[in-house]
């Protein structure tokens, strides 16, 4: 994911300086796209492995 991360953060840093090309424009839509769907899946994995606690646990 840092090769993603620095990837991204390079073309973001290129656009500012310079114009984009097309390639490198859709490069970065679908490495940022790419990104946020590894965010998601991190999160639902996270959400997924939470223990709700019971009304007995709640009592101790």
């Amino acid at each position: 994911m840092d090769k993603l991360t620095e990837r991204i953060n390079f073309l973001y840093k290129k656009s500012k300086t310079s114009q984009l090309t097309e390639d490198e424009k859709e490069e970065q839509r679908r490495l940022r796209e790419k990104y946020i769907n590894n965010i998601k899946k991190n999160l639902r994995a996270q959400l997924g492995a939470i223990q709700p606690k019971s009304n007995e646990d709640e009592l101790n």
